[in-house]
Formats: structure tokens, C-alpha cells, sequence
């Protein structure tokens, strides 16, 4: 039997290694966790999800307070201390970032700061010149921010996330290229901070992951609050004039430009691992992005990979689940366990925001599966009617024969927060007709949901 340094080995500490080496440790493995970055914490408290919405909450606060009249309110002019807003956000950053440290050096395993990269498929060299050999491996080492489509672009010193993080001061005027989820979500938040934002998206519609229904209605609130959104575009050039920045742009085989004082490269990311060597160690790829199996296997047996650089989903709570069935595989090879992604949640905090759960209609159709819909609009709605968040609505997907919930899509006023109640009927394979008689208190948001179940609920056939 071959003598290895360490039983387990985790290259990153970021959400999906962390839940690996901490299931691996307490099952008594041998493991080590080697971090390259130069913080701690991984992408969702640091430059992620956490200060994201930290910041999204400043910017509704003040969005709600400016419009405040409509409930008969009058709190003169709201104004805001940028600096101040940033460093509330930076104080709860280094709060969740601290416990996040704390947790990686413990003790419970071994704790390495430095760059790796395959020497061979169980040997690991650290940028210091130490080498490291581990009978099984894992691979959680994030993704970083995708190429600029064009190189002309690289010449403007275009904003990323991470830099839109770190601002001292907003700039008058921006172009957000991307339609994602962290391009809308940053257009929102310049917008309420007073730029003037204009988006450039390439596919028909923002959000293409999300049906055409559920983005044309963040697209006309975009609108209605005084964002430009153009869709259908592709970039042609990228150039400075002066002051400012220039984009050039093909719509409907005409060209346009438009000129602003910054530009936001949303156009999302890509895995974090041509520095690792993945050729050494047989690890097979697609277009930078580890290919596993449903056990989170790699091509060579013994190592496996989770979170952002292995996908499909670059969403913390499914990177968690990846290196959690990961470590078991590890630690029971005999008894493994899949991933299964039937409940796979997607949320944009936008105002209003878009939520789905399990299949949406582009999904079941491009997979063909049958189903029945409906829908119903937040603008006859009770209590979004008194909150005045008119835009949006929530859709249910159910089985034509059974009635079982197949997928739900709510884009509207705390729609993160109402799609867990899809998700949880899911979870329990309900009928929409057991939804639908399920008691729900009134007013609430949460009611609407009974409304296109209960019209579901009369067309099944079964």
C-alpha cells in the first residue's frame, strides 16, 4: 500500500472545499486545505453574494424612501454618504469573512497558504517549492472573471464586480455589458445611486436563462425607473474620447454607439483552473470547466471537483451540496451518492426579483416534457397592490395527468424569499391541488401561490 502525506487533499477553501475538508475531518481523514488567494473567505463573502446584497439593500432602502409620497409620506430630499454605505458593507464582509477564517484554521485539518499544481495525479507542488501527496483529491478552486469578448475593451479600463466593490465614488454615467445576474443586479444598484446606466445585452432578452415572460417584466421596471436596456446587441468596437468611453454596437444590422464615463464588464465568469495542471493529473475539461460525473468525479477516479470550476450551477448552496457528496464518495465508495439537481433554485436580486425553481417552460420544452401552466399577476394581488411592487407575477409548471408540481418562476416583490414555498412542495412531490388547499393567511405574499394552483388543480386530467 502506497504511503501518501495526506488521505484527503482540498485545493481551495472557498465554499465547496470547506465543506468537504470539514466532512472529511470529522470522519477522522488525514486532510489538508491549500488556499492560493490572497484573502479568505471565497467568492460569496468576499466579492459575492454577501457585499452584493449588502449593497442592493442600501440602494432599496433609499429607492423606497424617494417614492415614499405614494403612501403618503414626505421626507424631503434623500440623500446619501456613498463612503458610509461602503464601509457598512465592508464591516459585514469582514464579519462573516473572519468566522470563515477561523473555521479553515481551527485545526481540525491541515491549513496551507499557497499556490498549487499537479505534478503527477497524487502529487501536488506548492508555489514555495514543497510537494504534497494525497491518496484522493478535491478540486475546489472557484472560477474568475470571464475574458472581455472584445480586446479593444481591454484598453478602457473596464469596472469588474470585484472592482465595483472597492469604489470611493460613483461615476455620473456607466455601460453595463451583460444581462446576468451580476450585471443587473450592479445596473440596479448604480441606477438608484443616481448614474445613468445603460445595458447592452447580446441575446434577445436579459436574463436568457429565465423564460421571455418572466425578463420582459424586469426589463420594463428596469425601464420604468430610467435604465436603457437594448437587447439584441453585439459589440463591434470599444474606444476613449476624452473623458469618456465609447461602445460600438450592431442592433438589427444597424450600428450605434453609446458613450459613457464608465463601463461594467458583467459578462459573468469563467473556472479558475488553467494555473493547476490539470493535463498532469488526467483531469479532462470543457472549455476551462472540469467535467464530473453525477458523484462529482473527475475523469481520474481518485479526484473529484465541486463549486464554480466544475458548474453546472455557479450558486453557493449547490457548491456546498457538491463537495458534501463529494467527501462522502470519499469516505464510502461503496455507498455513493449523486447530486440531483430536480430542485435547483436561481434568484437575481433585482427589484422585482426573479426566482425560479425545478423546470421552467423553455427547460421542459427544449427536454420535452409535458406540462400544464398558469400564472397570476402581482398587480391584482392584495398585498402587492398595498406595497405598490406592481410588476411581476409567480407561474407554477405542474404534471398534465398527476397534478405534481414540476416548477415554479416568481418575479415580482420578495421572490427569493416565496419561491422556497415551491421549493419546499417540491421537496414533498405536492399536487398544485394540495397547494392550492393548503391554508395561506391573508394578506400575504405568500397567498398568490394558490391562485394558479387552483386553476391548474381544475384542468388535471388524471
Amino acid at each position: 500500500m502506497e504511503n501518501y502525506d495526506f488521505e484527503v487533499a482540498v485545493i481551495g477553501g472557498g465554499s465547496a472545499g470547506y465543506a468537504t475538508a470539514r466532512t472529511t475531518a470529522a470522519a477522522g481523514q488525514h486532510t489538508v486545505v491549500i488556499e492560493g488567494s490572497g484573502e479568505l473567505g471565497g467568492l460569496c463573502i468576499l466579492r459575492g453574494c454577501m457585499p452584493t446584497k449588502a449593497l442592493l439593500h442600501a440602494a432599496e432602502v433609499r429607492h423606497q424612501s424617494r417614492r415614499s409620497s405614494i403612501w403618503g409620506l414626505e421626507p424631503g430630499e434623500i440623500g446619501f454618504d456613498f463612503p458610509a454605505v461602503m464601509r457598512r458593507k465592508a464591516a459585514m464582509v469582514e464579519e462573516f469573512a473572519s468566522y470563515r477564517r477561523r473555521q479553515l484554521q481551527d485545526g481540525r485539518f491541515k491549513f496551507i497558504r499557497a499556490l498549487t499544481r499537479f505534478r503527477d495525479p497524487h502529487t501536488l507542488e506548492l508555489d514555495d517549492g514543497q510537494t504534497i501527496t494525497a491518496k484522493q483529491i478535491m478540486i475546489a478552486t472557484g472560477s474568475r472573471m470571464a475574458d472581455l469578448p472584445l480586446p479593444c475593451l481591454a484598453n478602457l479600463d473596464c469596472l469588474t464586480s470585484d472592482d465595483a466593490l472597492q469604489l470611493e465614488s460613483m461615476p455620473k454615467s456607466i455601460v453595463v455589458l451583460g444581462g446576468g445576474a451580476v450585471a443587473l443586479e450592479f445596473a440596479q444598484f448604480f441606477a438608484r445611486f443616481d448614474v445613468e446606466v445603460t445595458i447592452l445585452q447580446r441575446s434577445p432578452h436579459i436574463l436568457r436563462a429565465f423564460d421571455d415572460d418572466a425578463a420582459e417584466k424586469v426589463e420594463a421596471a428596469f425601464r420604468d425607473e430610467g435604465i436603457t436596456v437594448h437587447t439584441s446587441c453585439t459589440l463591434i468596437d470599444a474606444r476613449q474620447e476624452g473623458c469618456n468611453k465609447v461602445i460600438i454596437y450592431e442592433r438589427d444590422s444597424k450600428r450605434y454607439s453609446v458613450s459613457a464615463e464608465a463601463v461594467f464588464h458583467g459578462l459573468g465568469r469563467s473556472p479558475n483552473t488553467s494555473p493547476l495542471a490539470l493535463e498532469k493529473a488526467g483531469v479532462e475539461t470543457e472549455k476551462g470547466r472540469i467535467l464530473c460525473d453525477a458523484h462529482m468525479r473527475t475523469s481520474t477516479p481518485h479526484i473529484f471537483a465541486g463549486g464554480d470550476c466544475a458548474g453546472p450551477h455557479e450558486i453557493v448552496h449547490i457548491a456546498i451540496q457538491q463537495g458534501e457528496i463529494a467527501a462522502h464518495n470519499i469516505l464510502h465508495p461503496s455507498e455513493p451518492r449523486q447530486m440531483n439537481y430536480r430542485l435547483l433554485i436561481s434568484a437575481v436580486f433585482t427589484d422585482p426579483q426573479a426566482a425560479t425553481v425545478g423546470l421552467t417552460e423553455k427547460m421542459a420544452k427544449a427536454q420535452g416534457i409535458q406540462y400544464l401552466t398558469s400564472s397570476y399577476p402581482f398587480n391584482d394581488h392584495g398585498k402587492s397592490i398595498i406595497m405598490d411592487a406592481m410588476h411581476g407575477f409567480v407561474k407554477l409548471l405542474c404534471d398534465p395527468k398527476s397534478g405534481e408540481i414540476l416548477g415554479g418562476a416568481c418575479i415580482g416583490p420578495m421572490g427569493s424569499e416565496l419561491i422556497h414555498e415551491i421549493v419546499i412542495a417540491m421537496a414533498k412531490r405536492m399536487t398544485v391541488a394540495e397547494l392550492a388547499t393548503t391554508p395561506h393567511y391573508h394578506p400575504t405574499l405568500a397567498e398568490i401561490w394558490t391562485y394558479p394552483a387552483e386553476e391548474l388543480a381544475e384542468n388535471i386530467t388524471g
